[in-house]
């Protein structure tokens, strides 16, 4: 096979695993009530036998083994193993993956090692369909820390969050208060852009949760400011929309300490409904006046 159509393969095999794909059907009908599943002599009657077919060549499908209930395995699976390329794994469970991301995002004493952890971790299926990691933005020694959702396109091709027509507001927005990227942490709930810019699932969030904890911890901002429902709900641990929380002051324990957090509308939201900008604009007046009396 060709390198191309190798990766062709594994991307069409991953996609059939995530889509909980775990058999294999021909055009020859096998009778799974015939036989003796019991063990003691008496096998089940059931329906004859049908007529063996003409022999055919099913593209893409291994014969079946007469008499077995097993698929064949496909020819794609055995051309890989046979050339010594690895073929991918089965995905661990969601359980599996975010125990595996508790251990590691614990294992991580700096946030280069977090970064570098992260870069690993393949618990989560984003990262296969992103284009690399989107980690942070701006001076992790910053007092305030702002958390989003997830990266969009414009992230995901340059690497840092907050970077398309959303981040320019929050650049605007953060000016308004005397802040700049050099002067805020900023991050995302969610490393790896979810395809079509959609929404990341509660599994996504969940697998993806210990190490934005753990990077909230090694940051040690003051301030930890949720941007959009998504953010607000997963950090803060609410039900509550993002209307009825913005604005509100919350205690957060980063896992040394406590600090202050505050809710407020995303900028692509802000983008959206531009109306809503006067509700951003005191959650951020509340914001300058936290950093002031500290």
């Amino acid at each position: 096979m060709t390198p191309d159509r190798d990766e062709a393969a594994r991307a069409l095999l991953a996609f059939y695993q995530e889509a909980g794909v775990d058999a294999l059907v021909d055009e020859t009908p096998v009778n799974r009530l015939a036989g003796d599943p019991q063990g003691d002599g008496s096998a089940r009657p059931g329906p004859a036998t049908p007529r063996k077919p003409e022999t055919r060549a099913e593209p893409g499908i291994e014969p079946r083994v007469e008499g077995s209930t097993q698929p064949g395995r496909p020819p794609l699976i055995r051309d890989l193993e046979s050339k010594g390329r690895p073929v991918a794994a089965a995905p661990p469970t969601p359980d599996a993956a975010v125990m595996a991301a508790r251990e590691a995002a614990r294992s991580a004493a700096s946030l280069t090692e977090l970064r570098a952890i992260l870069d690993r971790f393949e618990g989560c299926a984003l990262r296969a369909t992103a284009t690399q990691l989107v980690f942070a933005d701006g001076n992790p020694q910053a007092r305030v820390m702002f958390v989003g959702e997830a990266p969009g396109r414009d992230e995901d091709l340059e690497g840092r969050p907050f970077v398309g027509r959303s981040g320019r507001l929050l650049d605007r927005m953060m000016a308004a208060i005397g802040l700049d990227r050099s002067s805020a942490y900023i991050a995302n709930i969610v490393p790896w852009r979810p395809p079509g810019n959609r929404t990341p699932t509660p599994q996504e969030s969940a697998i993806c949760l210990p190490f934005i904890l753990r990077q909230i911890e090694l940051a040690d901002p003051d301030i930890l400011v949720c941007l959009g429902n998504p953010s607000t709900q997963t950090l803060l641990n609410t039900k509550d929309g993002i209307l009825k929380t913005r604005g509100r002051w919350s205690p957060f324990r980063t896992g040394s300490r406590e600090i202050q957090a505050i809710a407020t509308l995303h900028p692509a939201y802000l983008l959206r409904q531009p109306l809503q900008k006067r509700l951003a604009w005191r959650d951020f007046l509340a914001i300058k006046q936290a950093l002031a009396n500290r």
